[in-house]
This record gives structure tokens, C-alpha cells and sequence, in this order.
């Protein structure tokens, strides 16, 4: 009989082998490394002898766990390790590994439909760009990631992934190769934006590399691939810097452009495409956020939506103590 950890070993070997993503296979692994480990805590190795107990177990486990400052995880986070679970059991199903899948009948968490905590003004977004020191190689190459953010609303996962040859300066356009879902896609980049890249990748980026030929197209200060915890910290300490009391970094940017554009007008479909949406209703949470735009949707249609200031000073005069201050 095949060990748990032997079966996770085939079962990613056979996803790369079905071409999924390289960021999938990562996060495949490091989710049922969690599930691995709680199992080797209940003495259980043997895959044909974990039941539905076990995986409910393991669930409870993920909504009892606290987190290094006391919080519990959130519901995606649980929800994200919880489907490698049923996709690995699945799998041995089919596979004829085991006969009966002892996570089929297990019930998810309900997702929680949860505003983004926070966007950033176009004003705010302004201020962040103007802090890098643009007179450093370093300076320069933060700006131009901020530029290219803003510009873009790719993934951290994505942005680091970018190549010299994935810039289209003449269509204006990147090549997003292998997104999420291991999908490709074109993405509009504006003129500023390549401005910046440009002369990053210009000035900046050949006393980065030295010697070293780097793939990448942002790279460390040693010329090699920069990690996306690392470009996180970074963007975020830009956010602070530049006195802007809002959780989150990159992706908070990612955020705010969409919220931006919907609120300018775009069409949904059109912002879905340039995230890299498969669904639309993934891309409809940013509409909810997008509050001044549906006041003055209300203020155009509503009937109620003005004031009579005649009416409204007529009947102030029958309240001699009630004064309109409209």
C-alpha cells in the first residue's frame, strides 16, 4: 500500500505532466504539506486508511487554528486549503488508488462576500508614485514597478514573471504568459507607464544585472529574481511612506485600478479581461465599491433624489425655530 506522502508525490508529478501551472503545483504542495503533517499528528500514513472523520478533523483544525497574532484564519484561506484535499482524493478515486474518496461529501465553508477593506484615490496613487528616490538605480526601478502597476492591475505573481520582450513599447501592450489558470493574455500598458519602464530598463536594470543575465525584467539589487514576499514589503512601505493609513500592497493596487475604471465608465467585461477574470461575478465585487459613481446614478434617476428648496423653505416658516440650512 502507498504511503499519504507517496500519493501526494505522484499526484503533483502527474499535474505537471497535465501541464498546470507552475504557481498551482507550488500551492498544491504547500497546502497538502499542512494536511500531510496533521495527518502524521493523528498517526495516520496509510492513504487507504483515512476516512471522513479525518478530513472533518482537519477542517475543524483550519477554523480552530490562530495565527501568530491571534486572529483565526480567514474563510478563503481555509477554503484554499481545504480544495487540494478534495482535488488529491478525487484523483485517487479515478486513479483506482482508493475505492471510496473520503472528502467527497465535504462540505466548504461559506465564502465570505467581503468588500475590498480599502482602495486608493487616483490623488493617493499619485503620492505613492512620487516617493521613490528616482535619482538610484533602486529608486528607479521601484517607480517603474509602481508605474506598471498602476498602469496594469497585474498580479504581484504576474509583474515578477515580466521579461525584457514580454513590453511591447510600440502596441503599448504586455504579454502576461502563464497567468493564473496558466492562461496567456495581452494587457494595455499606458505611455507613462512604458515612459518609466523604458528608462528603467535603460539606466537602472544593466548596473543591476553586472555580469549576470537575468530572464526577469525587475530584478534585485544583486541581479537576480525578486520574491514576491520581498515586493510586497516594498510596495507597502511605499504606502506608509507616503502617509496613507490603508492595509494592503500590491494587491491593494490592483484593487483600486479596477475600482477606478469601473468608476470612470469602463465596462466590466473590458476590466474582467485586463485582470485575468475567468468569471465576471470575480470582477462584479469592485462595482460594490464603487459608491460615488452610484450616487450620482441615484441623484440622475431617482425622483426622490433632490429637494424642493421652495417647498422646503415654505415649511420652515410654519417651524419659526427650525431654521433650513441647505
Amino acid at each position: 500500500m502507498a504511503s499519504l506522502a507517496t500519493d501526494i508525490t505522484d499526484y503533483l508529478e502527474w499535474m505537471a505532466v497535465h501541464n498546470y501551472a507552475r504557481t498551482t503545483i507550488t500551492s498544491r504542495r504547500y497546502y497538502l504539506g499542512y494536511f500531510l503533517e496533521f495527518m502524521g499528528r493523528l498517526e495516520l500514513t496509510d492513504t487507504q486508511h483515512v476516512v471522513k472523520e479525518h478530513i472533518s478533523a482537519y477542517q475543524d483544525h483550519l477554523y480552530q487554528l490562530r495565527q501568530t497574532d491571534g486572529r483565526p484564519l480567514e474563510v478563503a484561506t481555509q477554503i484554499q486549503r481545504l480544495i487540494p484535499i478534495t482535488q488529491i482524493f478525487a484523483w485517487l478515486r479515478r486513479q483506482g488508488r482508493i475505492t471510496v474518496d473520503p472528502a467527497i461529501d465535504l462540505l466548504m465553508p461559506r465564502a465570505e462576500r467581503a468588500l475590498p477593506e480599502a482602495t486608493l484615490s487616483a490623488s493617493e496613487i499619485a503620492t505613492i508614485l512620487a516617493v521613490p528616490d528616482i535619482t538610484r538605480p533602486l529608486g528607479l526601478r521601484d517607480r517603474a514597478i509602481l508605474e506598471v502597476f498602476y498602469s496594469t492591475a497585474i498580479r504581484r505573481a504576474e509583474l515578477i514573471a515580466l521579461t525584457p520582450r514580454d513590453v511591447d513599447y510600440a502596441r503599448g501592450t504586455l504579454f502576461i504568459r502563464s497567468g493564473k489558470g496558466a492562461k496567456d493574455r495581452y494587457v494595455p500598458i499606458g505611455e507613462r507607464a512604458l515612459f518609466w519602464a523604458r528608462l528603467y530598463a535603460d539606466l537602472s536594470r544593466p548596473r543591476l544585472a553586472g555580469d549576470t543575465n537575468p530572464e526577469q525584467l525587475f530584478i534585485s539589487s544583486v541581479g537576480t529574481a525578486i520574491c514576491k514576499d520581498w515586493l510586497s514589503r516594498r510596495v507597502h512601505r511605499y504606502i506608509q511612506q507616503a502617509g496613507i493609513d490603508k492595509h494592503g500592497s500590491c494587491h491593494l493596487i490592483r484593487h483600486s485600478v479596477a475600482t477606478l475604471m469601473l468608476e470612470g465608465g469602463a465596462d466590466i467585461r473590458y476590466v474582467a479581461e485586463m485582470l485575468g477574470h475567468a468569471r465576471l461575478e470575480t470582477t462584479q465585487r469592485y462595482t460594490r465599491v464603487s459608491i460615488d459613481r452610484l450616487k450620482a446614478v441615484h441623484a440622475a434617476t431617482h425622483p426622490a433624489a433632490s429637494l424642493n428648496i421652495a417647498m422646503a423653505n415654505e415649511i420652515c416658516t410654519l417651524y419659526p425655530t427650525l431654521q433650513h440650512t441647505t
